[in-house]
Order: structure tokens, then C-alpha cells, then sequence
């Protein structure tokens, strides 16, 4: 069967996870057109109300409004969108709610995954058996805010970090990046317009265990970065990757290059 013209809205906080599941629709579905990119679940209902897409992929965990609220907002409008979730919950906990949702995509973002998503969802919006057998959004959210008690694990929030002889509290989500040196971790946070540096008595690896792994990626042995802090990934001559985060360019080792490869 030929493709209607589908259209669909991404909604993720994190930038470089928006534009990686734009380009991986964009092979998987060519004919999806993606109308709009939201950075919050306030967004992506706006976006929503403008364009009236027939598909939503919804990040469960967003500022301002999560994807759990956004789509409660969807269901009691009545719409028939197909909603998939974008989470970090792993298959074992997806599975008690799995039958009710449209879909769901567990990052880190797999393009057999997505493949098999894209295929779900054809088979819903395309046979008209399938048509008036919408899943139950308020059902599954429900279901999902019980596993997220339940399963979360319990990330910093913030951090007490020396500079000088002043100890200061940091906020995780204000940390650009971390870089080992030697008996210490650097921290480099925002502040206002300016990025400050401080130090925590602390190793990397024990610091990689206590962030989120969606929120923190570890790009090099030496240094973790705040995936929504990437502004670019780049290959410079020597062919090395780095990561932009500001004015500082952040090597990639090359055992993580494969996280950003897909973003080509």
C-alpha cells in the first residue's frame, strides 16, 4: 500500500536526541513529514494543536511539562493520534504496558528498533480494522507513572563542588561537562553567560554511576559531557571526532564515535 502523507511531532529536551531520531525517520520513513521539533511537552502541544499530526513521539521526561502530562492533555482531547514514547525505562518494565501503547522507542535510539516501530505503526494508520482501536493513552501513562516510582533510578540533582576555599552547590542540569585531572574531576558549569570551573574530590567513574546516562555521556575516558550542552559534533583533518560544547572543542574516543556516527 502507498504511504499517505503522514505527518508527525518530535518532542525531546535534549537537541542532539531530537535531530538523531529526525535523521533516523527520515531514512526509515521518507514520506513521514516531520512538522515540528518541540524541546517540552508546552511545546509539543502547541505544535500539536497547529498541525493535527497523525503520530507524536513523546519523551517521558521534559521541563516545564513531561511527556506523561502532554499525553494526557492528547487523550482527553480526543484525538487519534498515535503516540509513541520515548524512554530510558528497560524492556523487562516496558513489557506491563507495551500492548496499550502505539509503540514505545528505549533510548539509546536503534535503528531495528525504529524500523519495527515504523512498521507498527503503518500496520495501525493504514488497515481499517485497526482504525477504530486506538490504544488506551490514559491507561498506559497510568501504568508508566506506577513503574516510574517504582523503577527509576535516583540520579544527582546537585552538586557540592569546591572553588578556591568556597564550596558551592551546583545544579546537575547548569554542568556543561566534567574532565578528569589527575586526584580530581573538573566541573564545568554555566553561569549566567559565563562557564565556571570547579573541582570535586571524587573519580570519574564513581561520578558516571550517580548521573543519568541519558543526561551524561562518557565521550572519553578522561571527560563526560551534558548531551544537551552539544552544540556540534565534528571531524577535524586528523579524522578524531570532537564535540562543541561552546568554544571548547571535547574529544571523542573512539570506542564512543558510535554513539554520534548515525548523526552523518
Amino acid at each position: 500500500m502507498v504511504d499517505k502523507g503522514y505527518r508527525a511531532v518530535i518532542a525531546d529536551d535534549e537537541p542532539l536526541l531530537r535531530h538523531h531520531l529526525n535523521k533516523l525517520l527520515a531514512d526509515a520513513w521518507p514520506e513521514l513529514e516531520i512538522v515540528g521539533l518541540a524541546k517540552n511537552g508546552q511545546e509539543a502541544l502547541e505544535l500539536i494543536e497547529l498541525h493535527q499530526p497523525e503520530i507524536i513521539f513523546l519523551d517521558i521526561k521534559m521541563p516545564q511539562l513531561d511527556g506523561m502530562s502532554a499525553a494526557k492533555v492528547i487523550a482527553k482531547s480526543g484525538s487519534e493520534a498515535q503516540v509513541v514514547f520515548v524512554t530510558a525505562y528497560d524492556e523487562f518494565a516496558l513489557q506491563a504496558f507495551e500492548a496499550n501503547a502505539a509503540d514505545y522507542l528505549l533510548k539509546p535510539l536503534s535503528e531495528q528498533r525504529l524500523d519495527q516501530c515504523v512498521a507498527k505503526l503503518k500496520r495501525r494508520l493504514n488497515s481499517q480494522q485497526a482504525q477504530p482501536s486506538q490504544p488506551d493513552v490514559s491507561a498506559l501513562i497510568n501504568q508508566i507513572q506506577q513503574l516510574s516510582s517504582q523503577n527509576t533510578p535516583s540520579y544527582l540533582s546537585w552538586l557540592r563542588a569546591s572553588k578556591g576555599d568556597d564550596i558551592h552547590l551546583i545544579a546537575i542540569s547548569d554542568v556543561l561537562y566534567f574532565k578528569a585531572e589527575d586526584k580530581y574531576v573538573s566541573v564545568f558549569a554555566k553561569s549566567g553567560s559565563k562557564t565556571n570551573e570547579y573541582l570535586l574530590r571524587t573519580s570519574l567513574k564513581e561520578l558516571m554511576q550517580q548521573l543519568d546516562p541519558n543526561q551524561f555521556w562518557q565521550i572519553h575516558r578522561s571527560t563526560i559531557v551534558n548531551v544537551s550542552a552539544i552544540e556540534k559534533v565534528k571531524k577535524v583533518i586528523t579524522g578524531k571526532m570532537v564535540v562543541m560544547v561552546g568554544n571548547e572543542k571535547l574529544p571523542v574516543s573512539r570506542a564512543m564515535q558510535s554513539q554520534f556516527t548515525n548523526l552523518w
